[in-house]
Parts: C-alpha cells; sequence; structure tokens
C-alpha cells in the first residue's frame, strides 16, 4: 500500500494525468499543432491462443506534444534520440489505447475498457470495433480491469450513468479498488491534482448493482485458463492477465509499459504517470525477463496496432515485435 509520502508525489504528477475537475486524461486529446493520428482499418485484430481467441480492440490513438515530464528521470534531448533511432517523431506521442476480448467457447472476456465517451476525437472506437469483430456490449459476459486511470475504466458507463456492459461481472484488483475508494485518501486529493481521478472512480463504480463488481486478489483465478498477475507500481493495485490455453500462453501487460519505443527499450526510464517509480521500474524488468524467457504472446494497451506480439532482448532492455 502506498503510503502518505507517494501518494503525495503521485498528486504532484496528476495534472499530468488528469485535467482539472475532470474526468478525461489530458494525453487523450489531439495536439492539433501536429495534426490528428490515423486510426487502423479494421480496428481489430485477431490471433489464436490454443483452444481460444485473442482479439484486440482499438479504442483510438491520441497525439500529444512530447515535453520534459513524459520520461521523469530521463533529459528530452535523450527521449528524442530514442525516438529518431526508430524513425519515430521526435517532437510528439502517439499514445494507443487497446484492451483485448478473450473468446473462450462460450465466454466473451473483456480487459479493459477505454475511454468511452471521455475522450477526444480519435477515441472511444472500443464498441465499434467490437461491433466490427463481431460481438455487441451485451456479448460480453465478464470486464476484467486492470487499474483504475481513467482510459481504462471509463468505457465502463456513459456520460448518462448507464452501464455499456450490464449483462457482465466487472472484476478488479482489491488492492486498486481499494486505494482509489478510501474516504481519507479522496478527501486529502479534495482540492489537490488528483481530485479529478478520485471523483471518475466515483463516478465509475458508485451505485453498480449487487453482485456486478466483484473484487480479486493477485493470482486469483478469474475464469478458466485466465489468471490476475500482480503488477504494483504504476498504480498501487494494478494487474496483468495471463491466459493460458493448450500449452500456450498470452499476457495482458496493461500499463506496465507506456510507449515501448521508450519504456520498454529503456525499461528504467519512468514515464509521468507512474505513481510509484521505483516499483513499477521493478515490476517492468522482472516481467519482461520472466515473459522473454518463456516465449510467450503479449498485448500491451498502449502498445502500437496490433498491440500483439512478442518482447524480445535489445541492448539493456527490450524491444516489441508486432505479431
Amino acid at each position: 500500500m502506498f503510503n502518505r509520502r507517494q501518494f503525495l508525489g503521485a498528486a504532484a504528477t496528476g495534472a499530468a494525468v488528469y485535467a482539472a475537475g475532470a474526468f478525461t486524461p489530458m494525453w487523450a486529446q489531439n495536439a492539433q499543432n501536429f495534426g490528428t493520428p490515423a486510426l487502423p482499418s479494421p480496428g481489430f485484430r485477431r490471433m489464436k491462443l490454443g483452444e481460444v481467441e485473442v482479439i484486440a480492440l482499438v479504442d483510438g490513438i491520441a497525439r500529444r506534444p512530447l515535453g520534459e515530464e513524459f520520461v521523469a528521470n530521463a533529459p528530452l534531448s535523450d527521449v528524442r534520440a530514442m525516438l529518431t533511432s526508430q524513425n519515430l517523431s521526435p517532437d510528439f506521442i502517439d499514445v494507443p489505447f487497446t484492451p483485448f476480448l478473450v473468446v473462450a467457447g462460450s465466454r466473451r472476456i473483456l480487459m479493459d475498457t477505454g475511454l468511452g465517451e471521455f475522450g477526444g476525437p480519435t477515441t472511444g472506437k472500443l464498441l465499434e470495433n467490437l461491433r466490427a469483430a463481431g460481438f455487441g456490449p451485451n456479448d460480453i459476459d465478464t470486464v476484467l480491469i486492470s487499474h483504475y486511470h481513467g482510459d481504462h475504466i471509463n468505457g465502463l458507463r456513459t456520460k448518462a450513468g448507464e452501464f455499456v456492459f450490464g449483462k457482465a461481472k466487472v472484476m478488479v484488483p482489491a488492492v486498486e479498488h481499494a486505494f482509489w475508494t478510501d474516504e481519507a485518501r479522496a478527501a486529502a486529493a479534495a482540492g489537490g491534482r488528483m481530485k479529478g481521478a478520485f471523483d471518475n472512480v466515483q463516478r465509475t463504480f458508485a451505485g453498480m448493482p449487487a453482485g456486478m463488481l466483484v473484487p480479486f486478489q493477485p493470482g486469483a483465478e478469474l475464469a478458466p485458463g485466465i489468471k490476475a498477475v500482480a503488477a504494483h507500481g504504476h498504480t498501487p493495485g494494478m494487474s496483468m492477465f495471463e491466459v493460458s490455453s493448450a500449452g500456450q500462453t498470452f499476457t495482458f501487460l496493461a500499463d506496465l509499459t507506456n510507449i515501448p519505443a521508450l519504456f520498454a527499450r529503456n525499461p528504467d526510464w519512468a514515464v509521468s504517470f507512474d505513481m510509484d517509480p521505483v516499483m513499477a521500474r521493478q515490476t517492468r524488468r522482472a516481467t519482461f525477463e520472466r515473459i522473454v524467457a518463456a516465449k510467450g504472446m503479449v498485448g500491451g494497451f498502449h502498445f502500437p496496432f496490433p498491440a500483439l506480439g512478442q518482447m524480445v532482448t535489445s541492448g539493456n532492455g527490450y524491444s516489441f515485435q508486432a505479431a
């Protein structure tokens, strides 16, 4: 559990995450002076994993200027050089948002929900791409939430307060839920930069019908062949999800790393959204080491389309190879 010093440190960077008094992460708004990112078409990609299917579903892409604050512990010149070395713009960052659907027999299990109606014009495409892949919101029986940042939970409810996946159980990390719903922490955030984040959790989860919200502990089996894997650091209780079928594995990394061209290649760099950067870096390195050794498939919420592939060693870090 985060202590008061860590909480206040996270609050100090809260403005980089949430617009004051709003539910929408600032980085979900496009930087018009750098143009508009092109969305993939079709906005989904299927992958067979043993006897199940994993589908990457694009919720959108946001473009944001690259500033000193994005990488909290590296000079901007080094960050620009790393992007340039990979033929990426050194002036802006494209941040994708990609939930995943697991189709296992009659089960339809969605991992994270995107920005819903609360993002910019090139976000909020999850339902459109879900339908393009052959499914509707009422087909989803389970929603797994990795953590409580707005781009992962805002798609649960509309602006009118309606539940988007009304027939689904919403399974959440117990540690994460306890942190964001703690009344003392919420009161401490009042008037501060993290107020929008706490308000957003309240808006999203308050009033859920009995039995809809299901907290889980690290290591729990959430559905046959799907288990929770603790990945604390980015937030107090973030969870990854590991899917196993017929000897094959797929791990939804959630926000273990933000843009892989930066934070996988340099696992010790800290994105400004990591609430406990030290723990996040430790978790990132340990997870990548394990996944590379196992040669498993991964999916990253902020990875470039199709957001499905493998991690391989690259210098002092790792690189993402798309499937």
